[in-house]
């Protein structure tokens, strides 16, 4: 068994570990801090992981509490990981971080999409991107995993089969996405609240949305994303539309052909289903699975891809869980449901 703790514990992609973590046969929380809720019974505040968690309260952060622990999760607001860093490397303990502070490797392009500096540089080389579908190589042997955002995950594993092949152009992707309102995080906001979000769609950060940038890293690409808040709570459907490349006109593009790509691409990872049909969130609800499909449109000489899957799982913590599988040495499936709620 290995000793983890969750730092940042007491938000939904925080939830979202304890639950996956008590269900794993091979991870054992230590410690779940949550400095705005510390001295707070984990029961009161999700009374969902009361059983799992009778006892467990909410910790204050301290380095000291990672004596005997293999692992740390981090579940803090954007720009908050780089302050704590430092101490967690230094403690050789596995690190994965739910934040965005370590995933894009060239601080420059930090500053730019996140209007800030990035304050730790120096340890930008220890971490690898964390889509296993697309980077485990790179994973396998690292301390420390930069978790993908939710958005990302969904639009590049729809694309990449068909970027990475050479299919599609690389110089105007579009991706649009909706997703739950879980995505917005556990604090109240204007814009989230019941009356703000029930029976209304809207769409937002228009043109300068963060996750752009890691679109563009793991495609390689130029993409106009756009994202959209929908009246759920749990959820990602993201449709993706690029201009076949001219070798794959010349050789016969099709939806036939498309589909037999992403199934190639796929055919070994475990968390993925190409399918045929059209995709929904209702189908990923609760598993670390990503549910695919492609088209080719003659008429518009268009390739669409679709990707749907659960922003706290497989968005979020989900894959920091397959990742730290992959850091401390376990099977990487371990723990992680398969199986989506229904209804």
């Amino acid at each position: 068994m290995k000793n983890v703790g969750i730092i940042g514990a007491s938000g939904f992609t925080g939830a979202e570990l304890l639950r996956l973590c008590a269900q794993h046969p091979d991870l054992e929380v230590a410690f779940a801090t949550g400095d705005s809720k510390a001295g707070t019974a984990v029961s009161d505040l999700y009374p969902s992981l009361a059983v799992a968690y009778p006892d467990k309260i909410f910790d204050a952060w301290d380095p000291g509490l990672l004596a005997g622990v293999e692992g740390v999760f981090l579940g803090l607001p954007h720009g908050k990981s780089q302050a704590v860093m430092g101490d967690l490397l230094g403690a050789d303990v596995k690190v994965v971080d739910l934040g965005a502070d370590f995933r894009l490797p060239d601080p420059a392009v930090y500053e730019s999409w996140y209007k800030e500096p990035h304050t730790r540089p120096d340890l930008l080389d220890q971490f690898a991107y964390g889509l296993p579908e697309l980077n485990r190589d790179a994973i396998v042997g690292k301390s420390a995993v930069a978790n993908p955002g939710c958005y990302p995950t969904a639009g590049s594993l729809a694309l990449a089969p068909f970027a990475r092949a050479g299919l599609i152009e690389t110089t105007r992707i579009v991706v649009n996405a909706m997703s739950g309102v879980s995505g917005a995080g556990r604090a109240p906001k204007d814009n989230t609240t019941f009356c703000a979000v029930d029976e209304n769609v809207s769409a937002y950060g228009l043109l300068d949305h963060r996750h752009t940038s890691e679109l563009e890293l793991n495609l390689d690409a130029t993409v106009l994303f756009t994202p959209h808040l929908v009246p759920m709570n749990r959820g990602i459907l993201a449709t993706c539309c690029a201009t076949p490349a001219t070798d794959a006109l010349d050789a016969g593009i099709s939806t036939e052909s498309l589909l037999s790509e992403m199934e190639k691409f796929y055919a070994d990872e475990p968390f993925v289903v190409v399918s045929e049909a059209s995709p929904s969130t209702k189908a990923t609800l609760g598993s670390n699975c990503v549910h695919l499909t492609a088209r080719y449109d003659d008429r518009t000489n268009t390739v669409l891809a679709i990707g749907a899957l659960d922003n706290l799982c497989k968005g979020a913590s989900g894959a920091a869980v397959q990742n730290m599988n992959l850091l401390l040495g376990l099977t990487e499936t371990a723990g992680l449901p398969i199986a989506g709620l229904y209804p």
